[in-house]
Parts: C-alpha cells; structure tokens; sequence
C-alpha cells in the first residue's frame, strides 16, 4: 500500500481526537450551567484529560514500536468514542474527571499510533509529514465546533457529547485498520533523506528511549516543549472565560473557535515545512518570538473588539501549534527514527505538566485576581526564555552513545546529499 495512503489514514484519525481537546470551550459553561460547578472544578477535568493523554504515551510509544498501531489504535476507537460520548451523563466531577481521562488515555494511543507512522515512512520529509498529522489534530475541530455548537443550541451539550463521540470512534477504528509500521530494512525507506540548503543536523545513530533519556539534548527539549506547551494550553482551556472578560460576544467567541483550530493546523503544516528547510532550531527561534508576541496582542488589543481578538487568538495558535510539528521532527533528527514513537512520546508527556499549569492552576489564579493579565504576560515570558534556549541548542552537539559528541561535519546532511 502507498506510503501516503496510511499518511492521509493517519490525519483522519488525528482530526477524530481534535474535539476531544479544542471543542472542549464550547462544553465548559453549558457544563457549569446544568451541575453549578466552578469555572476550576470543570477545568481539572481538562487538566486530566492532558495528563492521560501525554503521560501515557511512553508506554504507548514503546508498544507501537514493538508490534505496530493497528490493534492499539482499534482500542482507542472504543476509549475515545464511550469517553467523550459520556461526558454528557456525568452526575459527579468524579464521573466527569474518569471519563474525561478515559478519552484521553485513548487520544494518547491514537497521537503515538499515527505520529509514529509518519515519521517512520517519511524519513525525508519529517517536518512537512509531523506538520500534517499534528495539524489533523490542530485543525480538526474546526469540521465539529460549528455541528456541535448547534446541536447545544437546539438539543442540549448531552446530545453534542453522544452524536460525536460515536462518530468519531467509528471513523477511528476504520482509519486504524490500513496503519502498519514500515519494515526498518526496506532500503525504499531507509535510503531516503531530507533535503535543505541549510544544514540540517542529523545522524545515523538510532537511540533506545533510554539511551535518549541519558542525553544532555532531551532535557533540553523537554523543557523547552513544556515551556512552549503552557500559552496555547492556557488559551485553549480559557478561552471562553478570556472572551467574557474582553467584553467579547457569543458570536464573535463561536468564530474564534472555529478559526483557532485553521490557524493552528496551518502553523503546524507552515512551520513544519519551514524547519525541514531552514532547520530546527532557526524555526523555533522566530516561532517562538512570535507566539510571545501574540500572547500579549491578545490582551493589549482584544478589549472589546472582536476583530482585534479573534485576530490575536488565531496568531498565539499559527505561533504556537508548530512545536508539535517541529519537536518530534527534531527527535528524530537527534535520536534516529527506528524508534521515533517510542522517543516522541517522552517529550511529548511535557504537556501534561504545561496543563497542570494552564488549566486547574491558570483558572485558580484567574478566580483569586480578577484578571488574565499574570497568566498571559507570564506565558508569553516563557515564550520568550525557549527561543533564548533554541539559540543556545544550535551550539550543542548532536548526541552520541560513544564518549563525545558527534562531529558537525560528519552528520549534517545538505541538498547535494
């Protein structure tokens, strides 16, 4: 089977687990209205659904490595569809807080499942190939946030849980059938290679997890992905409580929750396809000053007028979305892509602990002070520190498993490669 066929199976699946995460703002004050539950109580249930996500992916990369997405991915259909399909029947925060988790323990099988794939059959495009599955994730909700805001308009948020979350696990399941791992020796797929007039830093060494887990380099990217995390997951989760504070309408706010996600998978695809060319780190550094940039736009310029705030809110998403199109690039830049689920899935836990911090936490402070000025400037420092560290991760040597680095010259690879 064509190599872009499973690609175009694997952004399916990713666009059926958008909702789970970027339509869950329409949800959050019909929620609060029927259960009078607090802004913060309904917030740490998003706040879990991140943490299941990311901090099951390590087990999760690590079976899709060793015996392939198919079945794991077929699994999640189930944990997806009945998790996000009962929401609308939770009774308690409990039932809430467990379903929610649930959804996303199965949205972490299907992130890993089909993010492995494109990086295992498309060794010479990882930028562009990263970009399109995580803009399948990015984007998705923009296809169900205008169906499920009319279906909460006419029936209820119940109805709007139930008729997607069926949809969508059937929808995965099917996409799960045609997702296999590539054969490591296939010289079709070994041989090729990503081409850039600038130097693209890579080598040939494959890594364990555990052998990345030894490396100065992870580290590095791990705080920088969970520094970046933290603005878009705020943005994410508040954005409903951010539009009421601005002055914002129901209108305008419906719109921005369709644009977000366009914005957000068109920088992930943009940014993506930028790094394969310009390289990783140059990419972070103008990404990331942008989305510091953004992230203060939206409160400067957002009072009181939807254009400027719906604007703002779709340039912190372009800005913000690409570290999950250029982080898992990089690891396999660093650490080789026989094992890239595997190896993804550890830097990819980092937005568990940015949600901690953008959900419950965020939606604490913002009850205690009135205002989303601490919470975004703060973000948008934070913004500003990673691209300070991504100028900083071009002097650091690539990784090696022998006692020193590997030599510049001998791993990157140019267009005459």
């Amino acid at each position: 089977m064509n190599r872009w066929i499973r690609l175009i199976a694997a952004v399916i699946a990713m666009i059926m687990i958008a909702n789970l995460q970027y339509a869950w703002a329409l949800f959050v004050k019909p929620i609060i209205g029927a259960t009078g539950w607090k802004l913060s109580q309904v917030q740490w249930g998003f706040t879990l659904f991140i943490a299941f996500e990311t901090w099951m992916m390590p087990l999760s990369g690590w079976f899709m490595d060793k015996f392939g997405p198919r079945v794991f991915m077929s699994v999640a259909a189930v944990m997806c569809g009945v998790g996000w399909a009962g929401l609308g029947h939770a009774k308690t925060l409990p039932q809430l807080y467990t379903l929610y988790s649930i959804a996303g323990f199965g949205a972490a099988l299907v992130y890993c499942g089909a993010t492995a794939v494109g990086l295992k059959w498309f060794p010479d495009k990882l930028g562009l190939t990263s970009g399109l599955i995580a803009a399948g994730f990015g984007s998705g909700a923009a296809l169900f946030v205008p169906f499920m805001a009319y279906i909460i308009r006419v029936e209820n948020y119940r109805a709007a849980f139930l008729y997607t979350g069926i949809a969508q696990g059937l929808l995965i399941f099917l996409a799960a059938q045609v997702l296999i791992n590539p054969d490591p020796n296939d010289p079709q797929i070994a041989g090729k290679k990503a081409g850039s007039k600038y130097k693209l830093r890579s080598h040939a060494e494959q890594f364990t997890s555990l052998e990345m887990l030894r490396t100065p380099q992870f580290y590095v990217l791990y705080v920088m992905m969970l520094m970046m995390g933290i603005g878009g997951l705020m943005v994410t989760a508040q954005v409903g409580s951010v539009a009421d504070t601005l002055g914002i309408g129901k209108a305008a706010f419906t719109l921005a929750l369709t644009i977000n996600p366009l914005a957000n998978g068109g920088g992930r695809i943009f940014w993506g396809w930028v790094s394969d060319y310009l390289g990783r780190e140059r990419t972070m550094i103008i990404a990331f000053l942008l989305q510091a940039l953004a992230l203060v736009s939206v409160l400067r310029l957002g009072y009181h007028s939807p254009v400027r705030f719906i604007v703002c809110l779709a340039l912190v998403f372009f800005t913000w979305g690409e570290i999950y199109s250029i982080f898992p690039a990089a690891s396999a830049d660093f650490f080789g892509g026989r094992n890239a689920g595997s190896n993804y899935s550890f830097l990819y836990s980092s937005k568990g602990m940015a949600a901690i911090l953008a959900g419950g936490l965020a939606a604490r402070l913002f009850e205690k002070t009135g205002t989303w000025t601490v919470v975004f400037y703060g973000s948008a420092a934070l913004a500003f520190i990673t691209a300070l560290m991504a100028v900083g991760l071009i002097a650091m040597p690539l990784p090696s498993k022998g006692s020193s680095a590997v030599p510049e010259t001998a791993v990157v690879k140019t267009l005459d490669s």
